[in-house]
């Protein structure tokens, strides 16, 4: 039984083109193949039709472009005919194409389906694992082959030999039995060890700084991982564009062997700028100016700076100056000393608080989706509220650990996020001593081709243990409501309530606060999207009950318009539960809520 196909397009002489594809007892996945291989079927994609000059080459080259594919699904006794008006393109000289080509045929007969008599792959290193295609009994694709020999070299590779050959292959087709014996033979050559990086690229940054951030593990046992390890560390720094490593045709002595690094430099400045709209919250803007190699050793100062709360109904405008300088590789590899400082001021709806700070630290990339940071500094807050004028001073230890699995950190369709801290702190005067504890999990699901639809929620909570309420730094206390935690409700609109005696009752923030958000992204059409979202959160004292605290909620629906970079992003949305509010909030800003 034959199976066959037809597309037509118009050729230059504005004739009809018949393509026609005949396979002989042929499955779908094998006529797909052979489809997706031929180039006759795909010039019927260009804009403009082929000439004949064109269509002779592609039906020349399709007989080898299919056979290979029919080897690929392990038909070994294939016979391929293609027809030009009824001549056999082969037949046809590649310079004397017909004028006008009004019929092409491309008739395939596949013969039986190959299987393996033998399927052995030696000598092979320890812990080799082969492609389960590779087998007796199996289909014999050419490509189980391949990936038993990439396999193979592979294992070897991670073993150490980094020269590892595939030696001598010995494939027979039976076409009697129409079974292929297959031998694949290794030849590992010696276990070698990294020699020397030689260096090459640089302009500004200086070659002793680029050796001790690439940490290249000269004398150790040859690795790919390593190699990978310290392409990772050099991209990491943002002062490279590109970072290129090439391996020494031939091992040098004692089977060392060098390899030559080749870098690109990136601009060295660089500024950004930020945007959100909260109907309710007014407006934030944000700036920042960066520069990649400060001191020739790749070490990078941030300056940021914002102003929020412009045009808000309830409390004032917020004002903060960053300055942050990162030096990687600092003391070792696969980490990175910085220093910080930070002054600002918040003007929330219960308090008014002027800090600085200043710190200094250490981050540590422990693999390559888990990331530490330690700290020590100190802080200083002048609070104001209805109540009192009180000066907050501590020494801090703040510890972050976050682990990130995202295919796309700003807008997110696979993978996880987790961030836990603690910040320990100690305090002077009237302030207490204790740890604010915190955590942020987001988790995405797409469906559908290129996750048109995606599925995100969010957890947060935090918590403050050993300081008493009054004695804690207000920043440090817990609120609800806003874009980052419960949209469709004012900016810290929920905190709680404390009795401060003779019947006066203060709005502070609590020392205990829990938030959940779902969102589900879809796309409409083109580069535009929706999304459908609920958000609640609670804030409480001492516990997670109800009777210490509240619990508020939102949902709203928003606009996605994607930028390539990020989307931007519009959200509407109403309280659902919660005696916080009863208004209507609008969101605009750039990149995903979370």
């Amino acid at each position: 039984m034959a199976s066959a196909a037809a597309v037509s397009v118009l050729a230059p002489a504005a004739l009809a083109l018949d393509l026609q594809l005949r396979v002989a007892g042929a499955d779908e996945d094998l006529r797909d193949a052979i489809q997706g291989a031929s180039l006759l079927y795909s010039s019927q994609d260009e804009e403009e039709a082929p000439d004949a000059q064109d269509l002779l080459a592609s039906a020349r080259a399709d007989y080898g472009r299919i056979l290979g594919a029919l080897y690929a699904e392990g038909h070994y006794s294939g016979v391929i005919r293609i027809l030009i008006d009824g001549r056999e393109a082969a037949a046809i000289p590649p310079l004397d194409a017909p004028d006008v080509i009004r019929t092409i045929a491309i008739e395939v007969d596949p013969g039986p389906g190959f299987r393996f008599s033998r399927a052995e792959a030696a000598p092979l290193a320890r812990g080799t694992e082969l492609p389960e295609g590779f087998a007796v009994g199996q289909p014999a694709g050419s490509g189980e082959i391949v990936g038993a020999a990439d396999a193979g070299a592979e294992a070897w590779r991670n073993a150490g030999h980094a020269k590892v050959r595939v030696g001598n292959q010995q494939v027979t087709a039976n076409h009697r039995d129409a079974t292929l014996d297959a031998r694949i033979g290794f030849d590992p050559g010696p276990r070698v060890t990294f020699g020397r990086m030689a260096i090459s690229g640089n302009e500004r940054v200086r070659e002793r700084r680029i050796d001790k951030i690439a940490g290249f593990p000269t004398g150790e046992v040859y690795d790919p991982e390593e190699l990978e390890d310290v392409a990772d560390r050099l991209r990491r720094t943002g002062a490279f564009r590109s970072v290129a490593l090439t391996e020494a045709e031939n091992l040098g002595p004692g089977a060392t062997l060098d390899y030559q690094l080749v870098v690109v430099e990136e601009r060295r400045r660089r500024m950004s700028f930020g945007a959100e709209v909260s109907s309710l919250d007014g407006a934030l803007v944000s700036a920042g100016w960066m520069h990649r190699n400060l001191l020739g050793g790749a070490e990078r100062l941030v300056i940021n700076g914002e102003i929020g709360g412009i045009g808000a109904q309830t409390g004032g405008e917020d004002y903060s100056l960053g300055v942050r300088l990162d030096r990687p590789g600092t003391p070792f590899r696969d980490s990175t000393a910085f220093v910080e400082a930070l002054v600002e001021r918040a003007q929330e709806e219960d308090y008014t608080a002027d800090t600085a700070r200043i710190g200094f630290g250490l981050t540590r990339y422990i693999t390559d989706t888990l990331t530490g940071e330690v700290g020590i500094g100190y802080e200083i807050s002048e609070v104001t509220d209805e109540f009192d004028e009180i000066i907050y001073e501590q020494l801090i230890l703040p510890v972050t650990l976050t682990w990130d699995t995202r295919d796309n950190a700003l807008d997110a369709a696979e993978g996880y996020y987790a961030q836990g801290e603690m910040t320990a702190f100690r305090g002077f005067g009237t302030t207490g001593t204790g740890a604010r504890l915190g955590f942020d999990g987001r988790a995405y699901r797409g469906f559908g081709m290129d996750d048109r639809v995606v599925l995100a929620g969010r957890v947060q909570g935090g918590a403050i243990v050993g300081s008493d309420l009054l004695e804690t730094p207000r920043e440090y206390l817990f609120y609800s409501g806003g874009g980052g935690t419960v949209r469709g409700q004012p900016y810290q609109s929920l905190g709680v309530e404390i009795d401060r005696g003779g019947g006066q009752i203060q709005d502070i923030g609590g020392d205990r606060f829990v938030a959940f958000s779902a969102e589900a992204r879809v796309g409409i059409r083109g580069n535009f999207g929706a999304v459908a979202f609920y958000d609640a959160g609670f804030v409480g004292v001492e516990d997670f009950s109800e009777d210490n605290g509240a619990w508020h909620s939102g949902a709203g629906v928003g606009l996605r318009y994607d930028t390539g970079i990020g989307p931007i992003r519009l959200d509407v949305a109403a309280p659902v539960s919660g005696d916080t509010d009863d208004g209507v909030q609008i969101y605009l800003g750039i990149g995903q809520a979370f």
